[in-house]
């Protein structure tokens, strides 16, 4: 039995999934791979650098963990990438069930596991609506009594009669965001949602999560890489590492604890990207496969270094003006700043490989994560972003003198300018 005051009760769950099983991908997948293995040609849907699985396999996503969450708690869920968060809020949201253990839910979910989860994307925002509140159980009238607020909120009125298959991903999560918080649901779980938004935006869904907890005692899981968002946010932070707990306990206390996972021997300098996880509508133009650090053997520099990198792309267009846009952060995940490439071209249907320097010497020394973007350079300068990663490309910086004095970028931040000429 659960308690009123228990929202969510996870009692050694574990899930288990066989790799190269039918089902982890699509038909079309399947019966390519079929004809590849009746002519014994290399899988053709493989990821570039992905390990050949035997069939059957098994990879256990989350191993054996438990934890319970109070009404009106609210839990940032952080970890590395491939920790098993999503794994477990599809658990908790009923998408897919645990290979054993058990998950108590006292009450209605709201959940949004990605952009656009639980739309038709043949149905209006407003029909979208109507379709969210009858799953959660509410009737057309109550389902009324709130709509204007959520068009209101969700800043995409003029577009509410349109279908959602012509909304962009920022409206998508504008619309959804806005349904998950004012539709009837004692439990809100977010998974990463907002970083696709503007930052307005998100402030605003900060501010709204916070409310909706004070005020209407809703239950918050929250899934994100940004530590700033989990401090703003959440009271409690329990951190994933391979499937398990490693810390369940206050916000700050997780935050240092999951930082100071950044040991020397996580700075590699080879990244599989070809199956990471996309926002909507990323990586249907153009994809990542890959991304490696040419000039070392672990991501660790000078300050006075360069950074000799490259990145494999396959390209669905033809593209004449393409560029990479890295934005820097450090390992607070907040943004320092941001380069952009020169531009190359992309040739349809193909792989390219790109490498580029990066002139470090403007970084003071610490650790810091890359995110990557590749994007096509309009008519009027405007950029069209066509494939977007969430993931960190971790780098760290030795030097930690400067002009024969120390350099705390704790107090001084982490842009070093360039030293002001004496007249």
């Amino acid at each position: 039995m659960v308690s009123d005051e228990i929202m969510l009760k996870i009692e050694n769950v574990s899930k288990i999934y066989k790799l190269g099983e039918i089902g982890g991908t699509t038909l079309r997948d399947e019966l390519q791979r079929l004809g590849a293995r009746i002519r014994k040609k290399e899988d053709p849907t493989k990821k570039i650098g992905s390990k050949n699985y035997n069939k059957g396999e098994k990879f256990k996503a989350l191993d054996n963990i438990s934890f319970e969450v109070k009404k009106g708690e609210r839990i940032g869920i952080i970890g590395h990438n491939g920790a098993g968060k999503s794994t477990l809020l599809k658990l908790i949201s009923r998408v897919t069930g645990p290979t054993e253990g058990n998950i108590y839910l006292n009450g209605r979910v709201a959940s949004m596991l990605e952009v656009g989860t639980g739309f038709h994307p043949e149905l209006t925002g407003r029909e979208n609506i109507y379709m969210n509140g009858a799953i959660l159980g509410m009737t057309k009238k109550e389902i009324d009594a709130k709509m204007e607020d959520i068009i209101e909120f969700s800043e995409v009125r003029q577009f509410i009669d349109t279908p959602v298959k012509r909304y962009s991903s920022g409206m998508y999560v504008k619309l959804a965001f806005s349904v998950a918080a004012h539709l009837d649901s004692e439990i809100m779980i977010m998974d990463e949602v907002l970083a696709v938004g503007d930052m307005a935006f998100q402030n605003k869904c900060l501010e709204k999560m916070k409310s909706v907890s004070e005020e209407d005692n809703k239950t918050i899981l929250y899934v994100s890489h940004n530590m700033n968002t989990i401090r703003q946010l959440c009271d409690r932070v329990v951190v994933l590492n391979q499937g398990k707990i490693i810390f369940d306990g206050s916000a700050e206390e997780g935050i240092k604890y999951y930082l100071n996972e950044y040991k020397d021997d996580r700075f590699p300098v080879c990244y599989d990207l070809g199956n990471v996880k996309r926002f909507y509508g990323f990586g249907e133009k153009a994809k990542f496969l890959k991304f490696e650090i040419n000039n070392k053997e672990k991501a660790i520099y000078d300050g006075n270094e360069k950074m000799s990198f490259s990145v494999t792309v396959f390209s669905c267009v033809d593209s004449k003006n393409a560029c990479l846009l890295i934005s820097i952060r450090d390992i607070n995940d907040s943004r320092i700043g941001m380069f952009v490439t020169d531009s190359f071209v992309l040739k349809k249907n193909s792989t390219s490989v790109k490498s580029f320097d990066f002139d470090l010497s403007c970084l003071t020394y610490g650790k810091y994560k890359l995110r990557l973007s590749i994007a096509e350079i309009g008519n009027e300068e405007n950029l069209i972003v066509y494939d977007n990663l969430g993931v960190d490309i971790l780098l760290k910086l030795t030097d930690e003198y400067s002009a024969g004095y120390r350099w705390d970028h704790k107090y001084w931040g982490n842009v070093r300018l360039p030293r002001a000429k004496l007249k």
